[in-house]
C-alpha cells in the first residue's frame, strides 16, 4: 500500500533541527521524498505500524505535526502529478 507522510517539526531551537533530520531519516529508510516534508512510502501493514511508531517516539507532540495518508493497494489512479517530477518509481525493478 502506499502510504503518504507528511510533517511539520518545529525548527525553533536545536532539540527540533535534531528531530526534523531524525524524521527525515527514518522516511528515507521507507520511502522516498517527494517534496521537502512529503514522502511517499510504499509499505505493507506491519512496516506500516513500524514506521508510524517510529515517528511519534521522535515529534514533540505539543510543537510538531505529523499526519499519515493511506492511498492503499491502487495509489496509481489516485495520484496527479503536474510538473518537474524526481522520482523513481518505487514498483518497478531497479538494477544498480
Amino acid at each position: 500500500m502506499l502510504v503518504l507522510v507528511t510533517y511539520d517539526v518545529s525548527t525553533t531551537d536545536k532539540e527540533g533541527v535534531k528531530r526534523l533530520n531524525k524524521v527525515a531519516k527514518v522516511c528515507v529508510s521507507y520511502g522516498q521524498r517527494v517534496q521537502n516534508s512529503v514522502f511517499e512510502c510504499i509499505v505493507d501493514y506491519s512496516q506500516f505500524l513500524l514506521l508510524k511508531n517510529a515517528l511519534l517516539e521522535i515529534i514533540d507532540k505539543t510543537d510538531d505535526s505529523i499526519r499519515f495518508y493511506n492511498l492503499g493497494n491502487n495509489y496509481q489512479s489516485k495520484i496527479q502529478h503536474f510538473g518537474k517530477e524526481n522520482r523513481v518509481n518505487q514498483d518497478s525493478i531497479l538494477i544498480l
